[in-house]
């Protein structure tokens, strides 16, 4: 059985880094290994996210809101004003948006056949001081 953290590591923090890194070397033309260091990531990865070989688990590109949340992150690391806690804050943020939206459902129930989506709520729980 995995639990949704699992599937988020798995599936959400790659795709995530990926929007993230395309952001960077896109919006703002840092290089790759820049965009790496922002991250704390490795340039190879950021290469395997910009070829679509990482990442690609959920699209998110197709969400107004996951996509401004990843672009005020990348926006803000960029002119330097995100410390380490609030770069992890405003991951969690994106990560309890895609999980509350019930983008992680289809790639959990893969995952996990035990799992039933339809009766499932874990994700969708909306007090910020619950994990789930």
């Amino acid at each position: 059985m995995l639990l949704p953290c699992e599937v988020a590591v798995k599936c959400v923090l790659p795709s995530v880094r990926a929007m993230l890194a395309k952001t960077l070397t896109t919006k703002h033309n840092l290089k790759q290994a820049e965009a790496a260091k922002l991250l704390g990531v490795s340039q190879p990865a950021i290469s395997l996210y910009d070829r679509k070989i990482r990442g690609t688990a959920i699209n998110l590109e197709n969400d107004p809101e996951i996509t401004k949340l990843i672009e005020d992150l990348a926006d803000s690391l960029v002119k330097g004003e995100s410390s380490h806690k609030d770069f992890i804050q405003a991951f969690c943020e994106i990560c309890k948006t895609i999980r509350a939206k019930g983008l992680l459902c289809q790639v959990h129930k893969s995952l996990d056949p035990q799992i039933d989506i339809e009766k499932c709520e874990l994700c969708t729980v909306t007090d910020p001081l619950k994990c789930m």
